[in-house]
């Protein structure tokens, strides 16, 4: 049977991830440090933790690859600055294709970093009123 107890701590775990927007790593080492101190006391809580755990660290490498896009577009930039350099022209490439890349990239970070609050607060919600709630699009590294 749940308590009001666990649901607290459910909770408590799936909201500790917003850490992450304040310090880096802070999104799942919270979570992480948060499940493994209560995991033992319920299987909700043990459950909750898996997920809220398997989501961040999801999460995590979807914006390292992402912005792993921004390095040829930084790359192609400082070339094009050293090649200008004799020109005196020390400005960033304010070029189409660069602009269109750097400010899609970053709409896209923005807009993966707004569904994952959303999920984060849908989620605590669901672990506050007892009910199970599943991420979507979370690998599942801890089973």
């Amino acid at each position: 049977m749940r308590t009001n107890k666990d649901n607290s701590n459910a909770f408590l775990i799936h909201i500790s991830a917003m850490v992450g927007y304040f310090f880096p790593m802070g999104g799942i080492i919270a979570p992480v440090i948060f499940w493994q101190v209560k995991k033992d006391e319920s299987q909700f809580l043990d459950e909750h933790g898996k997920e809220a755990v398997n989501f961040n660290l999801s999460f995590f490498l979807y914006s390292f690859i992402l912005g792993l896009t921004f390095i040829p577009l930084f790359i192609r930039n400082l070339m094009s600055i050293i090649s200008q350099s004799d020109q005196m022209h020390n400005n960033f490439n304010f070029e189409f294709p660069f602009m269109f890349g750097f400010l899609g990239g970053i709409t896209l970070l923005g807009t993966l970093s707004l569904i994952r609050f959303t999920l984060i607060i849908l989620a605590a919600i669901k672990a506050s009123k007892g009910e199970n709630y599943k991420y979507p699009f979370t690998i599942k590294f801890i089973k």
